[in-house]
């Protein structure tokens, strides 16, 4: 494989990893020519087991014949740049505090009917930014058996470097997309929808209607505000996680991984 030592960030082909912003790497005007960071081993190993293209690696030199000798060798014909320590850790946003980063083509993107067709279980991420709250949401959603996910565009993108790492490589795991229309187009694809909002008319997740549903969409909604007024009124059922000690809600990371398991398809 070719190791290419560098002594600048400036050198060609690093741009990937030093001067790119995720919005750059992504390609808006063509994703299928964009771009994304998996960082440390573990990730890229779960990256290139789901069948995603590597590009090109950044490697502290120690790793070369250490921990991540299986993945240079897996990715033999690619650049494996590597450097002083030093260097490597002052690329900007992108400190290998694991040793290892992979650049690795965006896959194409999946259409909703395609992410539901075989689905039983299904959440829709609607309006979530925060990088954590989507890589923990991914985690536990392939840990709980969520056949997909959906999200709505202004959402944070799921192959955001803190995402991925958050997620432990589970958003290579569980089939996603965008999700463009409302959650009421659901149904066309077989699903009732539960919003999980706190409203006078919701019902316990315990209600034993969700537990017979066939195929059920989860919707999560954003960290502030929670969902939109119409997003709940389209919904078929609202759902609420009973609360104590006057807590009146929880985390979106945490409502979805209780959500998951109870309402995982029996």
């Amino acid at each position: 494989m070719p190791i290419i030592t560098i002594d600048s960030l400036a050198h060609p082909g690093v741009e990937v990893f030093s001067t790119l912003t995720e919005a750059q790497l992504r390609n808006r005007k063509d994703e299928a020519a964009g771009v994304f960071i998996a960082e440390s081993p573990k990730v890229i190993r779960v990256a290139l087991d789901a069948g995603y293209e590597p590009l090109a690696l950044l490697c502290e030199r120690k790793h070369i014949e250490g921990d991540a000798k299986d993945i240079v060798e897996r990715c033999a014909d690619l650049p494996v740049y590597t450097g002083e320590r030093g260097l490597l850790a002052s690329l900007t946003g992108y400190v290998l505090t694991r040793g290892v980063l992979c650049a690795m083509r965006r896959p194409a993107m999946k259409t909703v009917g395609e992410v539901c067709r075989r689905a039983r279980r299904v959440v829709v991420i609607d309006g979530v930014v925060d990088t954590t709250n989507i890589g923990a949401i991914f985690r536990s959603a392939a840990a709980l058996g969520i056949d997909g996910v959906l999200l709505t565009r202004n959402s944070c993108d799921p192959l955001n470097r803190r995402a991925v790492r958050v997620s432990m490589g589970s958003v290579f795991l569980v089939p996603w997309t965008w999700l463009d229309g409302p959650i009421g187009s659901l149904r066309d694809h077989g699903f009732s929808t539960a919003a999980m909002a706190l409203t006078p008319d919701s019902v316990s997740i315990d209600h034993p209607a969700l537990a017979r549903e066939p195929r059920l969409a989860i919707v999560m909604g954003t960290e502030g505000d929670g969902l939109p007024r119409e997003t709940i009124a389209d919904a078929d059922y609202v759902v609420r996680i009973p609360m104590a000690h006057g807590v009146d809600s929880l985390n979106v990371a945490a409502a979805a991984a209780v959500a998951f398991w109870q309402l995982r398809a029996r």
